[in-house]
């Protein structure tokens, strides 16, 4: 399993249009951008003790989350995510999951995860019947993507969150969502091995430092 370093900061409107500039001149914007940017709707999991909010909360040093999410309002590309965290390093694992799939999911109706050839649904299932993990929280934003292959770089810039208490309305694109408390906006930098001295240099804000941020723990203010 492959882990990868993560910085994140949360920075004002000032800063997003600094770094964009920036950014522009050096990195690849994604190419699932739609005038530079995506949307991205995420359904957060959670155990009925909200062992995965609490965990962040303390700042557990082991801890996962699991989570589904699509793009664009488009349901017909969908993904089941499993994000881990271990001193201070991140993984992700992920597999596609289709819409009607996602539809049980929601209903309760979780046999079909027992017989997918997907390991990360069986373990899903496993969770969810062990542990009594469950779609808890909507979280939607939009995004501005680059990309830089020397460490396989990943820079974003996460603004409008909002948040969705409803987990049956994951599939509604046009559910109500309130927006987080003060709304910030997110810088997150991601490399593997090493990070080149030009992306740096092009993130590098005064006055900013490393943060904890944490989307669903925010979008979780309301429930």
């Amino acid at each position: 399993m492959k882990y990868r370093h993560e910085w994140k900061h949360e920075i004002n409107f000032l800063d997003q249009q600094i770094l964009l500039s920036r950014l522009k001149a050096v990195m690849k914007q994604d190419s699932h951008c739609i005038n530079g940017t995506y949307e991205i709707r995420s359904l957060y999991f959670d155990t009925p003790k909200d062992s995965a909010l609490f965990e962040k909360i303390d700042g557990v040093n082991c801890r996962e989350k699991f989570r589904i999410r699509y793009y664009n309002k488009d349901t017909s590309y969908m993904i089941l995510e499993k994000k881990g965290k271990i001193n201070g390093l991140c993984h992700k694992e992920s597999c596609p999951i289709s819409l009607s799939e996602v539809r049980s999911i929601l209903n309760g109706d979780l046999g079909w995860m027992l017989e997918s050839e997907r390991p990360l649904c069986i373990e899903l299932y496993s969770k969810m019947k062990s542990s009594g993990l469950k779609p808890k929280t909507i979280v939607d934003y939009t995004r501005y993507p680059f990309t830089y292959p020397a460490g396989n770089v990943r820079v974003t810039i996460d603004f409008d969150i909002r948040t969705n208490m409803f987990p049956h309305e994951f599939l509604n694109p046009n559910c109500l969502t309130l927006p987080i408390e003060d709304s910030p906006k997110i810088l997150e930098v991601k490399w593997d091995e090493y990070l080149p001295d030009i992306i740096k240099d092009v993130v590098s804000l005064t006055g900013r430092r490393v943060c904890a941020f944490s989307k669903y723990a925010q979008a979780r203010m309301y429930k």
